[in-house]
């Protein structure tokens, strides 16, 4: 899974830039802002990082159904996770 990184612990603005994130090209370990938000392309992650995450009490977790995107927002950071065989970042 790849995996994005947002440095913001404000969901409303997580909200309204999510969109714009995933239709941000970024390369492997590449940083940019997106609308003053820190967003990095963190690379693959295996999947048992994402299982180890969402036993956490502190991990909120959300699911995307229709594009099969999970993402867990722990402190300041959301984490996007896209499974590699999606085209939807890019």
């Amino acid at each position: 899974m790849k995996c994005i990184s947002v440095y913001t612990s404000n969901f409303e603005v997580f909200s309204d830039i999510y969109e714009e994130i995933l239709n941000t090209p970024l390369a492997e370990n590449e940083e940019k802002q997106v609308e003053g938000v820190t967003v990095m392309e963190s690379g693959d992650v295996p999947d048992n990082y994402l299982d180890r995450m969402k036993t956490k009490p502190e991990v909120v977790v959300m699911k995307v159904k229709d594009k099969d995107i999970t993402i867990l927002q722990h402190r300041n950071l959301f984490e996007i996770f896209i499974p590699v065989n999606e085209s939807v970042v890019h």
